[in-house]
């Protein structure tokens, strides 16, 4: 955080606390689900439709977060998604049917969906065009690390029982709601938005429907079309290592986790100063070929070195994409920050719950097929960051 000023460090400190901590629960509850549904025997379908139930709710409650985070400050919604994250952890711990575990994993959406537009905002507020994509790569980067450690914790605390890890993600959970009170909040009460209509048709197919008209509309498509390309690879590469390759569930996690790692430090140590150097626009672009490129090599079959090549290249890229997209997002809403960063939640949330899907039917086809669609995708989506324009305020938001 050398380049960033005092009075942003601390706040952003514990916005990286607060983000590391949610996501480190998260990340302990995926190694134990497959054994934890056999409580309720269930298996992948159940599995499936849990993970389709957290995305749609996040992608339901995305666009209210955005709003609500513009209109009664973002700290407040940072504090009641936490508090959503430890009732569906508990929730899921207690639960004995699979309804309940629905009910869950639907609050588990909810959860993020109000948290995450609120903190891009938060970032968003205490940061400058110039360190925006600083500000952002270490939020990334904070939530990869969460991630990264999650797994493996979650595996050992399930030794003392299969719920365990549930109960404890809730009382990390609290942890990060307590460190959010520390956090002083950015939106004033004089900037904060008043309710735009009450008239009726003000929901959700509104709000994507006036998305259209935002200057920064062709990023959220951008971000939508990345995402979806991304979810190729992160859907099924388990399945995909351990069919083409014959790896092991411990040589896949390190190949993950070398990947996470990889991405930590780019976001942490080389995202700013690449954005600097050459701009988010080319800096995206370079991104949206190395990928697919990556994406390609896993195809060549050859041993795990080259694999752990393959992959650490992809992870690398991917890792300046997600940070520079918002940071062009960002430097285009003007004062609607948490607007911005409900639009930014709810079209990646978009890619996230339909790329895993499209992403499974093609590797039941052919287990190359995900990894050439998301080359195809990511390739493809270089055309939206072609004729990039200056925001309002005269800022040059885009390099090119």
């Amino acid at each position: 955080m050398g380049t960033l000023p005092k009075s942003v460090r601390f706040p952003l400190l514990i916005l990286m606390l607060n983000l590391f901590i949610a996501l480190l629960g998260q990340g302990m509850l995926i190694p134990i689900l497959p054994e934890y549904l056999k409580l309720f025997h269930a298996g992948g379908t159940v599995a499936g439709f849990l993970v389709a139930a957290f995305g749609a709710a996040q992608f339901l409650f995305s666009p209210l977060g955005g709003q609500w985070a513009d209109r009664f400050g973002r700290k407040k919604l940072i504090i009641a998604g936490m508090f959503l994250s430890v009732v569906s952890d508990i929730i899921f711990a207690l639960s004995t049917s699979l309804p309940l575990l629905y009910i869950a994993r639907f609050i588990g959406g909810i959860s993020l969906g109000l948290m995450v537009p609120a903190n891009l905002a938060y970032v968003a507020d205490i940061t400058t065009p110039e360190t925006r994509a600083k500000g952002m790569g270490y939020f990334g980067a904070a939530m990869n690390l969460g991630m990264v450690l999650g797994p493996g914790l979650g595996g050992f605390i399930a030794e003392m029982g299969i719920r365990m890890p549930y109960f404890f993600a809730a009382g990390l959970g609290l942890v990060a709601g307590m460190l959010t009170l520390l956090l002083p909040e950015t939106l004033p009460p004089e900037k904060r938005t008043l309710p735009q209509t009450k008239k009726k048709g003000n929901h959700l197919g509104k709000h994507i429907w006036s998305s259209f008209q935002v200057p920064y509309f062709k990023y959220l498509l951008l971000l939508l079309v990345m995402t979806f390309g991304l979810m190729s690879y992160e859907t099924v590469f388990s399945l995909f290592a351990e069919q083409k390759y014959g790896f092991d569930a411990a040589t896949i996690s390190i190949i993950i986790t070398m990947g996470a790692i990889i991405g930590i430090v780019v976001q942490i140590w080389l995202l700013d100063w690449s954005v600097r150097r050459i701009g988010e626009i080319k800096l995206i672009r370079l991104s949206l070929i190395m990928a697919p490129i990556a994406l390609l090599l896993m195809l060549i079959k050859v041993n795990l070195v080259y694999l752990l090549f393959a992959s650490a290249l992809f992870f690398a890229f991917n890792a300046f994409l997600r940070p520079s997209v918002s940071t062009l997002i960002s430097k285009n809403a003007g004062d609607r920050q948490g607007y911005a960063s409900g639009l930014n939640t709810t079209y990646s949330s978009l890619g996230t719950v339909f790329g895993p899907l499209v992403a499974g039917l093609l590797f039941d086809k052919n287990l190359n097929f995900p990894y050439i669609f998301g080359a195809i995708m990511l390739l493809a989506a270089i055309s939206l960051t072609l004729n990039a324009r200056r925001s309002k305020k005269g800022l040059q938001t885009t390099s090119e």
